[in-house]
C-alpha cells in the first residue's frame, strides 16, 4: 500500500514540475521602411492575408478585443492546423496580443509589436508557450513560420 501511495506521490510531483518547467518562447523581428500606420493597417486587414502571408490566414471571428478567432497556421507544407486564440489587447500602431491553447498543457501568448522610429517600423512577432507538452515540443518550426511572415510582411509593404 506504502508503494503504491510514493508512486501516486511521485506522478504528482512529476506532473507539477513538468507544468512549472514547460516554458518556451520564439522571437522574430524586422525592420520594414514603412511608418507604423501603414504596417498596422496590412496586419489588421486580415480579408488581404490570402495575397500576401503565407503563414496564416484569419478562418472565423473579428480581430477585436475580447473577441475569439480561428486562423489556418502553415507551419510548413506538411504541416497545417487550425489554431483558435482569443484577441486578448489591440494598441492601434502598437500592438496585437492573442492567447490560447490548453491550459497546463499548452497555452500561447501571441504578439505582434509594432515599433516606430521615423518613417521604418521594427515589427516583433514573439510568443510565449506554457504547459506540460512544452517540454516535448520543438517551437523552432514556428519561429522560423513567423520569419516567412515577417518577411513577407516587409515585400508586401516595401513592393507596394
Amino acid at each position: 500500500m506504502k508503494k503504491m501511495m510514493f508512486i501516486g506521490i511521485g506522478v504528482i510531483v512529476v506532473i507539477i514540475i513538468l507544468i512549472f518547467t514547460g516554458r518556451k518562447s520564439v522571437h522574430h523581428e524586422i525592420t520594414i521602411e514603412a511608418p507604423s500606420q501603414k504596417v498596422w493597417e496590412t496586419l489588421i486587414n486580415m480579408s488581404e492575408y490570402p495575397n500576401w502571408n503565407p503563414v496564416m490566414k484569419l478562418i472565423d471571428g473579428e480581430v477585436k478585443e475580447g473577441c475569439k478567432v480561428k486562423y489556418q497556421f502553415i507551419q510548413d507544407a506538411d504541416n497545417i492546423s487550425e489554431i483558435p486564440a482569443s484577441v486578448i489587447q489591440i494598441v492601434p500602431k502598437e500592438l496585437l496580443n492573442q492567447k490560447g491553447g490548453l491550459p497546463l498543457i499548452l497555452t500561447f501568448n501571441h504578439k505582434y509589436i509594432l515599433e516606430s522610429s521615423g518613417n521604418s517600423t521594427r515589427v516583433t512577432i514573439h510568443e510565449d508557450y506554457r504547459g506540460i507538452g512544452v517540454n516535448f515540443w520543438n517551437p523552432k518550426p514556428v519561429e522560423e513560420a513567423y520569419a516567412r511572415l515577417n518577411f513577407a510582411l516587409k515585400k508586401r509593404l516595401e513592393e507596394n
